[in-house]
């Protein structure tokens, strides 16, 4: 009797252990940790991203650490570094420089860190997924935005960053609408220039130089977003030019939406930041969780074919710029201002 008393209790003891251990284990369970690597959250843009794409990692029970590098590609490694050291599953990534990452997702890779590229498809290096808008399509938006207003003239090409793949896809795409226009002698380009850093003040300097140089006879510039389509505007408006020169941007920043509105930027793309936030989260956390996530794309970035989700964007103008209010992404008054 004792015996079977004993083998009871040890059986009970047993069991819990057991169910201490397995509560344990539970409790001890961290959230998923992403790092959000961004370029410059000094830019509207990105601190929307940062926003959204927070909140949506919230709701799914994981945490977020997000560090900008404000333009710097050395700061961005060191900071990836950082959050690697500090134990991220997995590192969502807007790069600075698209080349210069590969050693450091190597790193990433062997303490077992999944990456994600936003936005920006980071190049020559072993990237889990990519997450971004068709950049290609919101080429052809930008350049099919300024054509149906200026379908003949003289065009200045106003590229990104050099440093930016995008600026590259984004050009391709302008091309693919502007090249048969060029070839039919419609269309003649009498510039174009990249814009280090996306940088609405190296814009404004560059198209004031081609305004001089071009005598003024400039009827459209093809900005590839809506930072440096400002300082192209701005430069215009010092030439009593703004609203008379078609002009593209993309982002559908609030300075770019109110310029539209305006009538001084001819379109901007919208590109549904909440979407792409919300998707890229979910990405992440699917990949640090080891769940297949839903890709409908590849994009080759000169290592391999990465996986990718692409989103569409939207063309905006005057006709259907409402579009940002009733999607809530602004109100009526930040557009109109009343």
């Amino acid at each position: 009797m004792k015996l079977t008393t004993l083998r009871a209790l040890g059986v009970l003891m047993c069991l819990g252990l057991a169910g201490l251990a397995s509560s344990c284990t539970q409790s001890s369970k961290k959230p998923t940790l992403i790092g959000f690597s961004i370029d410059d959250m000094r830019l509207e843009r990105w601190a929307r991203d940062r926003d959204f794409f927070d909140a949506a990692a919230t709701k799914l029970g994981a945490k977020v650490l997000v560090q900008s590098a404000n333009g710097s590609e050395e700061r961005q490694v060191a900071q990836i570094e950082n959050m690697i050291s500090r134990g991220v599953d997995v590192l969502v990534i807007v790069p600075q420089n698209s080349k210069v990452l590969g050693n450091v997702i190597r790193e990433a890779h062997r303490n077992h860190v999944k990456v994600v590229s936003y936005d920006r498809l980071i190049l020559n290096a072993d990237v889990d997924a990519y997450i971004s808008f068709d950049n290609l399509k919101v080429g052809e938006m930008q350049a099919q935005g300024v054509v149906n207003v200026k379908p003949k003239g003289n065009y200045f090409l106003l590229g990104g960053a050099p440093t930016d793949n995008n600026a590259k896809i984004l050009r391709q795409g302008q091309m693919q609408v502007l090249q048969p226009l060029i070839d039919k002698g419609d269309i003649k380009i009498v510039g174009d220039q990249w814009v280090p850093d996306w940088n609405p003040t190296r814009a404004l300097g560059i198209v004031e130089d081609a305004l001089t140089a071009n005598a003024n006879n400039i009827d459209a510039i093809v900005a590839s977003n809506d930072a440096i389509a400002g300082g192209a505007v701005q430069a215009l408006a010092a030439q009593r030019l703004a609203g008379k020169v078609a002009v593209s941007g993309q982002d559908a920043d609030l300075a770019g939406v109110k310029r539209v509105v305006e009538g001084t930027q001819t379109m901007t793309v919208y590109k549904p930041l909440d979407q792409l936030a919300t998707q890229a989260a979910k990405l992440a956390v699917d990949l640090a969780r080891g769940e297949k996530p839903a890709y409908n794309s590849h994009y080759d970035n000169g290592e391999k074919s990465v996986d990718s989700i692409l989103l569409q964007p939207v063309a905006l103008t005057r006709d259907n710029v409402d579009k940002v209010i009733t999607d809530g992404f602004y109100t009526h008054a930040q557009v109109y201002g009343n």
